[in-house]
């Protein structure tokens, strides 16, 4: 249910790009669960963090364990323990690549 729920919260705030790294099958993995999606700008980036994380505490009763990035708006990642939430400028995606970063060293399906 809040793997669903973030989904749809980013896609009604029209956050881009979205990929699920699936982790379940790894082990000794800090989550289940890394989404990544992108923003157009600051404002957008900060407007899907707050609709997500809104979102979730009104449908599944939960806050975030941990944020970071919320001051620079560039990168903010929402920790729920089972599933972390990356959400990039579009830029910033781009220059870190996380999805290849972690496909390289873990060998995900």
């Amino acid at each position: 249910m809040l793997l669903k729920e973030i989904i749809e919260g980013i896609k009604m705030v029209k956050g881009k790009d979205i990929t699920i790294l699936n982790l379940k099958k790894k082990q000794h993995f800090i989550c289940d669960y890394f989404i990544i999606c992108s923003g157009q700008s600051t404002n957008k980036v900060h407007a899907i963090f707050k609709y997500v994380k809104n979102i979730i505490i009104k449908k599944c009763h939960k806050n975030p364990c941990h944020v970071e990035g919320v001051e620079n708006k560039q990168w903010i990642l929402i920790d729920y323990i089972t599933i972390v939430v990356h959400i990039f400028q579009e830029k910033i995606r781009l220059y870190y690549n996380l999805e290849h970063l972690w496909e390289q060293n873990t060998n995900l399906d």
